[in-house]
């Protein structure tokens, strides 16, 4: 046998190595999800390049509006979205290692499956999302509106298309979710649907952080 296998290797051409087993053919929802990811990717670009933009055609209003926003407030609330993050990679993990759902109490962290920890969250997106609209309620109170001026327009179209995502992830979240309830047995496709949903969530969470710091930080 060993004979066989030197010979076979030795009537190849120069350069190809022999075979060393079946190809492993990359997951495609996951290949799908991080090109998408990436067309996204640019899309934000595209918001922050509009904001720096205009904010080196109007400095001053800039310095005058920035002064309006609450970064106490937002720090916290950017802090609840990126909390969320490590969440929702916990539940990544029981999903790769096939618990949908606690084994145990409830109160028993250590048992928790892939449900609990989405379900975790989903419910510090929503305190974002609802901080973020919090926010919003409060600017405009103070008469920075989407139709005030530049700083106002450029504040909520990026904030708000970020929300929108953040919103997106959510019903993402309750799928998933509902998923592990109707399905009589976990797949390797929820599992799939679990991982490919943790890169959109990681996604929209980094975007928030460099969000939060040219927006909130380099005033």
């Amino acid at each position: 046998m060993a004979t066989t296998s030197a010979a076979t290797a030795d009537s190849l051409p120069v350069g190809v190595a022999p075979a060393q087993g079946p190809v492993t053919r990359p997951n495609m929802t996951s290949v799908g999800t991080i090109v998408w990811l990436a067309s996204e990717i640019m899309f934000f670009a595209g918001l922050f390049a509009m904001y720096f933009t205009i904010r080196a055609i109007s400095p001053e209003l800039w310095a005058e509006r920035t002064e309006m926003l609450n970064f106490p407030f937002a720090l916290a609330n950017t802090t609840v979205l990126v909390i969320s993050s490590i969440w929702c990679q916990l539940g990544v993990f029981k999903a790769e290692a096939g618990v949908p759902a606690r084994t145990g109490s409830l109160l028993n962290v250590a048992s928790w499956g892939m449900r609990e920890w989405y379900v975790l969250t989903y419910i510090f997106g929503s305190v974002f999302v609802a901080g973020q609209v919090w926010e919003y309620a409060e600017l405009i109170r103070e008469g920075v509106t989407l139709a005030s001026d530049a700083y106002g327009s450029v504040f909520y179209m990026t904030t708000g298309f970020h929300g929108l995502h953040v919103t997106g992830g959510l019903l993402a979240f309750l799928l998933i979710i509902g998923r592990s309830f109707t399905a009589k047995r976990y797949t390797h496709a929820q599992t799939t649907g679990a991982v490919v949903t943790s890169y959109y969530w990681h996604f929209v969470d980094v975007v928030w952080i460099a969000l939060f710091l040219t927006i909130y930080v380099v005033k």
